[in-house]
């Protein structure tokens, strides 16, 4: 099994078979708890007008994400994990855009096969890569703006390297890095309060989630699948 980390929307255009796109902070870890809330479908844009026309042609869907950390107008909700507690979304369909995360699906032409990564469903993204054995993996870290290197990202697809290549992880030292670099520590920032604090922990939640979510295609619509 060939293991290559790539960084940012760039690397998502080089990826090859198997393919990990990882956004931590926070839309796919907004996807788990999303799905946990019951949520039938996530649909990934890259484009805010393709979200607002999906909204308008399926006024059931709700609309999720973000620019720059912000919610978008008109949306139902923004990219913050703590905004799913508590709520029941039992059978709807979500259509989300963000700056990093859904920009590497939608360039990662190359892939064989498309899984999204964070920490809170890591087990069960290494376990569905073994069983998978695919002769290459790509571990794809979407940084910031998808133009950005961020630590929590780059260190999410070195957590899943060594794990597939049996060498050790310490994730509380990880934990401490994350927390200090920018990406992390916006969330101890009070004038960011579109980056609430109980994001951070909800985000580095490690395996409370134990399905992987695949990109899949019906009907020309890609949208995203518990497995």
């Amino acid at each position: 099994m060939e293991i290559k980390i790539l960084n940012l929307i760039d690397g998502s255009k080089k990826a090859e078979g198997l393919t990990v796109i990882i956004d931590v902070f926070r839309a796919f870890s907004v996807a788990c708890y999303a799905f946990e809330a019951g949520v039938k479908k996530i649909i990934p844009v890259g484009d805010i007008d393709i979200a607002y026309k999906l909204k308008k042609e399926n006024p059931d869907f709700l609309l999720i994400g973000e620019r720059r950390g912000k919610k978008l107008e008109g949306f139902d909700y923004g990219n913050s994990p703590a905004e799913f507690e508590g709520v029941d979304l039992a059978g709807k369909t979500i259509v989300q855009t963000t700056s990093s995360g859904t920009q590497g699906i939608a360039n990662a032409t190359g892939a064989g096969e498309i899984i999204t990564g964070s920490f809170v469903n890591a087990q069960a993204i290494i376990n569905y890569i073994k069983k998978q054995n695919p002769e290459k993996v790509s571990l794809v870290a979407m940084g910031s703006l998808g133009s950005t290197i961020t630590k929590d990202d780059v260190l999410f697809a070195e957590y899943i390297k060594n794990a597939l290549e049996g060498k050790p992880n310490n994730f509380s030292t990880m934990v401490n890095e994350i927390r200090k670099c920018p990406s992390g520590a916006k969330f101890f920032n009070p004038d960011m309060d579109w980056a609430p604090e109980k994001d951070f922990d909800m985000c580095l939640a490690l395996d409370k989630f134990n399905f992987v979510l695949k990109v899949d295609q019906e009907d020309g619509q890609v949208f995203l699948k518990k497995v």
